[in-house]
């Protein structure tokens, strides 16, 4: 199995991902691209198309610990969703702290959606930039728009 790597864009920021077939190993955000194709879901969702990514495999959601019970749940939440940190904790058993913790090392970003987890009283915190926060939830409040009929 050969993992290839490449970048799209997403607005002002590059999309790096490491990937074989369906697999994602992982997924980060740059201010410069990397030579290389990406998976065609990818690429259509950093375009504004409103796309499933559940279908692809993370190695964030292999084994049985806090962090991978935290990435099966927030998986859960769907496209132009939101859940706070919160809610994800008392799903996976676990505290808010713990799911901040384990969002700062999500490993595959997107696919995990940790973008879709909110403060309960705002919108919390995204690295590298809260920017990329922004632009994640306001491309999927438009692509869900674009779902309904």
């Amino acid at each position: 199995m050969e993992v290839t790597g490449g970048s799209c864009r997403l607005g002002l920021w590059y999309v790096h991902v490491w990937w074989s077939g369906d697999r994602i190993y992982r997924v980060r955000f740059a201010s410069t691209g990397i030579p290389g194709p990406v998976p065609a879901s990818v690429r259509k969702y950093c375009a504004g198309h409103p796309v499933d990514l559940s279908g692809l495999w993370t190695v964030a959601c292999e084994g049985d610990s806090v962090s991978t019970r935290i990435y099966r749940a927030v998986r859960e939440v769907p496209y132009g969703s939101t859940a706070t940190y919160g809610e994800i904790a008392r799903r996976g058993g676990t505290s808010p702290r713990a799911v901040g913790r384990a969002m700062a090392r999500n490993p595959t970003p997107l696919v995990v959606p940790c973008h879709r987890i909110v403060a309960a009283g705002g919108i919390g915190g995204f690295t590298p930039a809260l920017e990329i926060k922004e632009q994640l939830l306001a491309l999927e409040k438009k692509g869900r728009k674009q779902m309904v009929p």
